[in-house]
């Protein structure tokens, strides 16, 4: 949820959009021109701007203008009509999040939202460097260990510098932390900073994603659109997985590295770009260059500043002080206790081999946090959750794992179900039953809030929705 300055002219548009977004949990104010926007801004930082381009006096993109010289990492999302997407374009050359296209379907424009609400959380969210304090709200990476004050010393000397950062170590391991880190203790933290999951985004997308397009370049390419390189200028970009970009971009990549320029999908001529870039990776990118899948001069130029995150398993004594920060951290955001934790149970989770690194562990402190609601946390009940994490990663059932489960209500149910409707559909009725039941507690838990659930399960927004009205909840 979010502060939302709301923008635009039309008192009716203005207004039924003020109910819808209120009713998602947003907080919004309104301004019926680009003035009062930024007198608006200038009383109050909101967290994102949806803005009309077409207004009376100050219009969209010179309202976007003076916004961008207050706070150039506000996420502005421009609405703007199909005759006007020249004007799109130009916002996006402005600085804009993105832009939408009247008329539109309400749950394109409630993700895009998420997402520049997200974007804008990235960019203003502090990252503490604590190797010793464990509480607290504000994100941090956590770690007494020797393997991970090399890494803070490699933060505090690469940071204030414009180099590359190739980011590497396996998944969970804290990449985008660290990235967040070398971004705001930069020259670049008052300006832009964008995150391109590389695998996220089908390779038919990447390169207009990262490069923009001509009008023309393909099919349905009516107009020049900007891309995220682009969009960033001044400040920084983090292309995350860049080991799994396709050969046809690397090409692409490598001139935007050694030369600072990017050429549009489609385009003649080279665009100058000036921004960090900050990479990271989970791949073993000497094999992928042996095997022909990663170019060899982008390796080279890629790793030349290069920093290993260590998995957990190899600290494993900082593991009490990751649980106990993600505890105080995730409770406050629960609004429960935060619970005691017995040295046994500790232990136990300082036992486990951690295929998911950190990532996992914070997992597993939520699952404990939800359905302990606070309360002391056992070493029986960190072995039962870690048995589930486990069992999540592939691995083998823990002993006695299996009985358990065979004989637990649910398995039951299914049981009973299967026998009294069988046939072609019984899986797929199962699996709405089971569906259904997951949104619904999860809405529970989140107080109705549905983007709140949304992120929870791991589901757009619009996904979340789309099941909601199947579910019939």
């Amino acid at each position: 949820m979010g502060t939302i300055l709301l923008v635009d002219d039309d008192d009716q548009l203005r207004s039924s959009f003020k109910q819808l977004l209120e009713q998602e949990g947003h907080e919004v104010r309104a301004a019926a021109s680009g003035e009062a926007a930024v007198a608006l801004v200038d009383e109050a930082m909101p967290d994102a701007v949806i803005m009309d381009v077409r207004m009376p006096g100050l219009d969209g993109l010179a309202t976007l203008r003076l916004l961008r010289e207050r706070d150039r990492r506000l996420p502005v999302i421009i609405m703007t009509a199909y005759s006007t997407t020249d004007s799109a374009i130009e916002a996006t050359k402005l600085g804009a999040f993105d832009y939408i296209l009247k008329p539109f379907e309400i749950p394109d424009v409630l993700a895009l939202l998420d997402k520049a609400l997200d974007a804008g959380r990235v960019m203003r969210a502090q990252v503490r460097l604590s190797p010793a304090e464990s509480g607290g709200e504000a994100e941090a990476i956590v770690g007494a260990s020797r393997a991970m004050h090399e890494v803070y010393k490699a933060i505090g000397r690469v940071a204030p510098t414009d180099a590359l950062v190739l980011l590497r170590g396996e998944s969970g391991t804290g990449k985008e932390l660290v990235a967040r880190a070398l971004y705001q203790y930069s020259a670049r933290s008052a300006q832009p900073f964008l995150i391109i999951n590389c695998v996220a985004i089908p390779d038919t997308l990447l390169e207009s994603e990262l490069f923009g397009y001509e009008r023309g370049a393909f099919t349905g390419a009516s107009a020049r659109r900007i891309g995220k390189i682009e969009q960033a200028e001044g400040g920084t970009v983090f292309l995350d997985e860049i080991g799994d970009i396709p050969l046809s971009i690397q090409a692409k990549l490598l001139r935007l590295l050694q030369e600072k320029q990017i050429e549009r999908l489609g385009g003649r001529e080279p665009v100058q770009v000036n921004v960090r870039i900050i990479a990271a990776t989970n791949r073993d990118l000497e094999s992928a260059v042996s095997e022909g899948r990663f170019r060899e001069d982008l390796y080279y130029r890629l790793n030349v500043v290069a920093l290993h995150l260590p998995p957990l398993r190899e600290r494993k004594e900082d593991i009490p002080r990751l649980a106990a920060h993600f505890m105080a951290r995730l409770a406050g955001k629960m609004e429960v206790p935060v619970p005691e934790s017995s040295p046994e149970a500790f232990e136990r989770l300082c036992a486990h081999d951690w295929p998911g690194n950190v990532r996992e562990l914070a997992n597993l402190v939520q699952k404990l946090l939800i359905f302990h609601q606070g309360g002391p946390v056992t070493e029986a009940e960190a072995t039962a959750a870690l048995a589930s994490s486990h069992a999540a990663h592939g691995g083998g059932a823990e002993p006695g794992s299996m009985q358990r489960i065979g004989q637990s209500p649910l398995a039951d149910y299914v049981s009973r179900m299967l026998r009294r409707n069988p046939g072609e559909k019984a899986f797929d009725g199962l699996m709405d039953e089971m569906g259904a039941t997951i949104i619904r507690e999860a809405l529970s838990l989140c107080s109705g809030n549905r983007s709140q659930t949304a992120r929870m399960l791991g589901l757009s927004r619009p996904t979340l929705l789309a099941k909601i009205e199947k579910y019939g909840l």
